[in-house]
This record gives structure tokens, C-alpha cells and sequence, in this order.
């Protein structure tokens, strides 16, 4: 990994939670109880982002707000041990730690979830305005739609490194439209790219027409996931069509943060459009081999040896 002066590698602005998983043994059957087992990790787009970048060997500090539980310090004590700086985060005492329920099915994807990230509201633009500093220090900037509207705005207007953006969901992805030509970097699904394109993705055609009106705001790259279908990666000069990452499918909650810290970690690379595509589908077929939401396998020799596998390049 190529290293600047820089203290920080990436600084990750978003959300953090306790995931609590439920895995089925069996096709699930709605309004009934279906055996399987659950599981607690830790979570939240923003701390599976930052903790991927740790894995692959950046220096990152994560600001996001936790809560005043139990949970609050075993996602401090977790974040410490996989070397995650959290001093720039808020401490809120008064309010519950974000959490995160999710059903999969026995093939290992999601099939429902539910999502408490109440506690980012307190993550205010003045809260941002007081970390700004720590943040200018970074060499490129992660955020999530898990923030309030006016404090993505408000970042995207301040910080001086190229920004990264998970829209998180369709339901809060509406939050990037206003700063869609502020970002470097955007990494959504087909629903998210049709809310924000407002093209309706049918075929090839309708594709390339939601990658051209994102683009036209002055967007310089777009990482657009189609799930079973690929990826199409797209800038003003190029774009390519990539199939789904090879490999075993053990749970696919997580595939998108491991992709987005991939793309980080080969934008400091000065990687091309192309190369960082094919690490971002590494990263996430190395993540979805794994049964919790970060795969610690993951790791930058891990990385590279899953991009020279037949069928990732």
C-alpha cells in the first residue's frame, strides 16, 4: 500500500450498530418461526466500511455517534482492536446505541430488515464543523446516508479530499441528490441509481442512460450494482459491464461495504476506473464467503490474490 505523509489514510463519517442476524435453515415462511440461528456482530455502514479499510491496511478514523449502552462499549472495544481511531466520534449518554435486525434465508441473502440509526441525527453540522480539522487530514472521505440531509450537505462543502458515498438504502438515498456533483465516488444498487437518475433500469439502454444523467452532475465515478447481473462502472471517458464475483455465497450482508472499502483502498493507489472495479468485486466475493458481516479474511494480500482469480479479471 502506497503511504503519504497524511496521518490518515480515510476518515469515515456514518453510522455504526449492533447487527443482530437470523439465519434460516430453510426457505423462510412468512408469519412463522423458522429455525435457524442467531447471531450478534458488530455493524452499521459507516464501522463495516472503516473496519474493511483497517483489514486491508489503512490507517482510518470513523466518526459516528454512540450511545450510552453496553453496546456503546463493545463497538469502542471492537473498533480499538482492529486499530479504528474513534476519537473523533460523539458520545450521546441519553440515547440507545444504533441497532440492525436482518433475516436471510438459507442461500445467504437478505430477505427483511429493520434499522434504528436514530442516534445519527445528532450528528449535526455544527458537531461535523467542530471535527473539521481531523477530517482535513484524511486522503479520502467515506460517508453514509445514515446522517441528517443538511449534514451531508454540509460536508460536501467543506471537506477537501475526494468523497465516497453509500446511499445505504432507497429510502435515504434522496439525501446525495443535492451533492451528487460534490462527490468523487458513488456506489448504489438499481433502486438507488433509479431514484437518483429518475431513469427506470429495464435493459442495456436504460443502464447506460441512469449512468449518463448521475454523470452529468458532475459525478466522477460510479460503481452501479446490479446484484446477480454484475456492475457497471462508469466516468466521463469509460465504462465497463462485469459480471457477479465467482464463489461460494454464505451471506451477502456486508458484499457492498467490503466493495466500497476496496474502492477506497485502490483510489489511493491511483488504481484506473477499471481496476478499481475488479477490487471492489474481490473484496465483495471475499465477503460474502464469510458467515459475518466482515469477513476477516479480508486483507490486501487477500485482495489481490482473489483479483487474479479466472473470472474476476
Amino acid at each position: 500500500m502506497k503511504r503519504e505523509n497524511s496521518c490518515v489514510d480515510a476518515a469515515v463519517v456514518g453510522g455504526v450498530n449492533i447487527d443482530i442476524g437470523g439465519f434460516s435453515a430453510a426457505p423462510l415462511r412468512p408469519r412463522d418461526s423458522n429455525p435457524g440461528r442467531v447471531r450478534l456482530s458488530l455493524g452499521g455502514v459507516g464501522r463495516n466500511i472503516a473496519h474493511n479499510l483497517a483489514l486491508l491496511g489503512l490507517r482510518v478514523r470513523l466518526l459516528t455517534a454512540l450511545g450510552g449502552d453496553s453496546f456503546a462499549d463493545s463497538i469502542a472495544a471492537s473498533c480499538t482492536a482492529v486499530g479504528i481511531d474513534l476519537s473523533m466520534s460523539l458520545h450521546v449518554p441519553e440515547e440507545p446505541s444504533s441497532s440492525y435486525l436482518f433475516i436471510t434465508g438459507p442461500e445467504g441473502d437478505m430477505s427483511l430488515a429493520v434499522s434504528d440509526m436514530e442516534i445519527c441525527r445528532c450528528l449535526t453540522p455544527a458537531v461535523l464543523a467542530a471535527r473539521l480539522d481531523a477530517l482535513r487530514e484524511a486522503r479520502a472521505v467515506v460517508l453514509d446516508t445514515n446522517l441528517p440531509a443538511e449534514s451531508i450537505v454540509w460536508l460536501c462543502g467543506q471537506a477537501s479530499a475526494p468523497l465516497f458515498a453509500d446511499p445505504v438504502s432507497a429510502a435515504k438515498a434522496e439525501k446525495l441528490r443535492p451533492v451528487l456533483g460534490k462527490l468523487h465516488t458513488l456506489k448504489p444498487n438499481r433502486q438507488e441509481a433509479e431514484l437518483l437518475s429518475g431513469v427506470t433500469i429495464t435493459d442495456e439502454r436504460s443502464l447506460n442512460r441512469a449512468a449518463d444523467a448521475l454523470l452529468e452532475t458532475g459525478l466522477q465515478r460510479l460503481y452501479l450494482s446490479l446484484g446477480a447481473e454484475g456492475l457497471l462502472a462508469a466516468d466521463a471517458n469509460s465504462r465497463l459491464r462485469l459480471p457477479a464475483p465467482p464463489g461460494r455465497v454464505v451471506n451477502t450482508t456486508g458484499c457492498g461495504d467490503a466493495f466500497m472499502a476496496a474502492l477506497v483502498w485502490a483510489f489511493l493507489q491511483d488504481a484506473s476506473l477499471a481496476e478499481s472495479a475488479h477490487a471492489g468485486l474481490a473484496a465483495a466475493a471475499i465477503a460474502m464467503a464469510g458467515e459475518d458481516t466482515i469477513n476477516p479474511a479480508l486483507c490486501e494480500a487477500a485482495l489481490c490474490a482473489e483479483m487474479k482469480k479466472p473470472g474476476v479479471l
